[in-house]
């Protein structure tokens, strides 16, 4: 059997195509394509033979951009993941670890739900984060810019954000018509799946695959830095949500969030500037 391995250059930090071509699978015929240098996605997924098939290999980033290019596209081919980015939280969700060998995703790219930032929609596979997550991305996005190849810590920004650089906001969520008003807030994402920013367990509770196709609201606000520096950590274990006098969820299909000024946001770890308001949408299921 033919598989088309596709990589991006740029993934785990400059070692897209290294790690990709790690991949090994008796057997088969593997023919690698640099998706930085494909002609459309559409072109080439026309291109394939029934029996070939696709494996993608990176981190989130390369999977939010796959979803993204091929909205509205049958992939009547068998769609595969292998794993060999810096940002893993899809593979985290799934319980699985770099380096294992590809695996069937086709029906995690399905009924996918959307946002709509600054007039834009787009689809996500893990989260939409608001607030300091989005900030570390904006940090993050300027120490690679100074040097591409070098680790960005995450961790690192987030906790000298809480002390010194992020202020909070005040936020309006709204979620399936029912407004919730908060202060003081330092996070409001909106998640398909359990994590996002490299490890952190920020709604516990999300299932990616749930038969009503629902979307968790979190939110982390009213507190002062110093208990927020001190609850922070448990968000990696999803403990966070313990604290149920600074933290909340909700769940839903529609969401709106407001900020009451402009602050960073992420989707999928790709960065976007001065946001006041999200919308995310998911696909209800039809009960017959």
């Amino acid at each position: 059997m033919k598989y088309h391995v596709l990589y991006n250059p740029f993934a785990g930090n400059g070692t897209g195509e290294e790690g990709a071509r790690t991949l090994k699978m008796d057997g088969a015929e593997l023919k690698y394509h640099d998706v930085t240098r494909l002609n459309g996605y559409a072109s080439f997924l026309r291109s394939l033979a029934p029996e070939d098939g696709v494996i993608l290999t990176g981190g989130d980033g390369t999977i939010n951009y796959f979803v993204n290019e091929t909205a509205g596209l049958d992939l009547p081919n068998e769609i595969l993941y292998y794993a060999v980015g810096t940002g893993n939280d899809f593979l985290n969700d799934l319980n699985k670890k770099v380096g294992e060998p590809p695996f069937s995703i086709k029906k995690y790219l399905e009924n996918l739900p959307t946002v709509t930032v600054n007039g834009k929609t787009r689809r996500f596979i893990n989260g939409i984060g608001y607030g300091i997550d989005g900030y570390c991305c904006e940090v993050g996005d300027e120490q690679r810019m100074t040097s591409m190849y070098k680790p960005v810590n995450y961790t690192a920004i987030a906790i000298k954000g809480l002390l010194f650089h992020y202020k909070p906001t005040n936020a309006v969520i709204t979620v399936d018509g029912k407004e919730h008003r908060f202060q003081k807030v330092w996070l409001a994402p909106t998640m398909l799946g359990r994590y996002y920013g490299g490890g952190m367990m920020v709604a516990p509770n999300q299932d990616r695959m749930n038969a009503e196709r629902t979307v968790t609201t979190s939110v982390m606000y009213g507190s002062g830095k110093l208990k927020t520096l001190i609850v922070f950590p448990s968000i990696f274990k999803g403990e966070h949500v313990k604290h149920t006098e600074m933290c909340q969820s909700f769940v839903g299909h529609e969401v709106t969030v407001k900020f009451d000024r402009p602050t960073p946001l992420q989707i999928d770890g790709d960065t976007v500037h001065n946001v006041t308001e999200y919308s995310v949408t998911s696909k209800a299921p039809i009960h017959v």
